[in-house]
């Protein structure tokens, strides 16, 4: 995902000194050094808070909104960083201890949970066509008929260097950057707001869109190792926990075979598909992921041993499966990069496709090499051109008027300035946390899972997902844990009426399943 990079400076800490009055002016003297010398302390920063009510499946729904900094500390009482959070939390509970509470995140790294908070989570959204478009700014923002909020309580958390979160002074924010210091830093914070806000007795969930995946999954198992912190779900929205299924590099054809059934997707809405391939949307994408998991499989493993009479019947079809010429696919040796489809296929009209939603096109950037040389060939992806400014707009907006938090920081909803991340807990291999998502089931066998997948969603494509849920090594006895639900849309599915709609329904189905299960309803 390309980056959006903004400059800021590090939010300032508070600090209060405590005097003592004293008669004598020598022991005033005296006092001054005492001062000098005595320890700080963090002076934890104003919330503010206001209510509101949203009318959701023709119930009111009447809330608190709260919205502002929770200081991490180190183990000396130190401040560390400064998170910034919303948390929505419904009024008039005759129990608000028990009701179940949702913490949400988005991904990136990188990115604020801005995406799930505005489009399909919190109270309010932002306007957009019922396809998921951008109108024209200025943007606007609107009650959410589809929020969760009937349902749960939420949390919206912004992981430090993203939103108004920033690491506190002097301390480095490098700590922060990278898959354990993030994971420690998300898990303390949930830690201390369950605790403050007398919540342990909640039903507790995560939620979690694409990077937020990761995070979520690897949350899962550290929380319950770290705090004894269980959870009774896990919800992934665009999920990526087996870095190796989605990775381009030399010597992984892995990529290759996962990404194309989406690539046949992407071919199918854009009416690059010919016969039978053209008429039925879910017919083809199961000849797709049997073509991938079978043919294309043993020939990808032959390497250059290929006979050539079967490597071009291996690119006949997938000419077919991918509206892509076959003298194309020759050339690129059978393995088409993203970076190379979402150029090539509507190259003829001088239109690039969407990485985050296949559904959408934007004008050619140009010459380039078109990605899977180490760059993006000066590729941009007008799908996420399409949402940016308003989410971005819309927010900044409903912070200060609805929200009434005031800050003159910029809210960073997508920066480069947590690069290079670090995945130093996986050097020399690829990132999967899979099998840490396995090991908090495992021990914790309540533990549901609802993964949501778009078809159009080039980032992080649902054959891949379908791949390592397979390959997770579940016990049978929890291997039903986990559901998996399809969606006509992209990455940020919910920007898609229909499918947004499907989504709360989806939503309220696993939630009274979870709670059934936990003895809740």
């Amino acid at each position: 995902m390309k980056t959006l990079r903004h400059l800021f400076w590090l939010v300032l800490l508070s600090f209060t000194l405590a005097a003592r009055a004293e008669e004598e002016p020598k022991d005033k003297e005296k006092d001054k050094s005492a001062d000098k010398a005595a320890p700080t302390e963090a002076k934890e920063p104003k919330l503010s808070v206001t209510e509101h009510e949203v009318t959701i499946n023709g119930k009111v729904i009447k809330y608190r909104a709260t919205a502002g900094y929770l200081v991490l500390k180190d183990d000396k009482e130190k401040p560390r960083a400064n998170i910034y959070f919303t948390a929505y939390t419904k009024l008039d509970e005759p129990d608000a201890a028990k009701r179940p509470l949702m913490f949400s995140f988005n991904g990136g790294p990188g990115s604020a949970s801005i995406w799930l908070h505005m489009g399909a989570l919190g109270p309010k959204r932002v306007v957009m066509t019922d396809k998921g478009e951008s109108l024209p700014p200025p943007y606007k923002w609107q009650d959410n008929e589809f929020s969760w909020l009937d349902e749960t309580d939420l949390v919206f958390i912004d992981p430090v260097t993203t939103g108004y979160s920033r690491a506190a002074k002097d301390v480095d924010p490098k700590q922060f950057h990278g898959f354990t210091g993030d994971i420690e830093s998300v898990a303390d914070f949930i830690r201390l707001w369950t605790t403050r806000n007398q919540r342990w007795a909640s039903p507790k969930f995560l939620v979690g869109e694409s990077y937020g995946t990761t995070r979520a999954a690897g949350l899962s198992d550290y929380l319950q190792q770290k705090y004894t912190l269980y959870l009774n779900g896990i919800i992934l929205i665009s999920s990526i926990m087996n870095f190796e299924t989605a990775l381009f590099a030399p010597g992984n054809d892995l990529p290759y075979q996962l990404f194309l059934p989406t690539y046949t997707a992407a071919a199918f809405y854009h009416g690059k598909l010919k016969g039978d391939y053209a008429k039925d949307l879910t017919a083809t994408l199961n000849r797709a992921k049997e073509f991938a998991a079978k043919d294309y499989t043993l020939a990808l493993m032959q390497g250059d041993a290929l006979p050539a009479a079967d490597r071009d019947k291996i690119a006949k079809e997938l000419s077919s499966l991918t509206g892509l010429s076959q003298d194309y696919i020759i050339r690129q040796n059978l393995r088409v990069s993203i970076f190379q489809f979402v150029t090539e296929l509507k190259r003829d009209e001088n239109r690039t496709v969407g990485r985050l939603d296949s559904r959408f096109t934007g004008i050619a950037p140009g010459a380039g090499d078109g990605g899977g040389r180490g760059g993006d060939g000066g590729f941009f992806d007008p799908s996420l051109e399409a949402i940016n400014g308003g989410y971005t707009n819309a927010f900044n907006d409903y912070a200060r008027r609805e929200l009434k938090y005031e800050s003159d920081l910029p809210y960073d909803i997508l920066t480069g300035n947590v690069q290079p991340w670090s995945y130093a807990n996986a050097q020399n291999q690829y990132l999967n946390v899979a099998s840490t998502l396995k090991s908090a089931m495992t021990k914790n066998t309540f533990l549901k899972v609802w993964i949501a997948n778009g078809y159009y969603d080039l980032a992080t494509p649902f054959f891949a997902t379908e791949y390592t849920v397979r390959h997770m090594g579940l016990d049978p006895a929890v291997r039903n844990n986990i559901k998996l639900t399809y969606y006509e849309a992209g990455h940020m599915m919910y920007i898609h009426m229909d499918s947004m709609k499907k989504l709360k329904a989806d939503f309220s189905a696993y939630m009274a399943d979870t709670l059934r299960a936990a003895g809740v309803k």
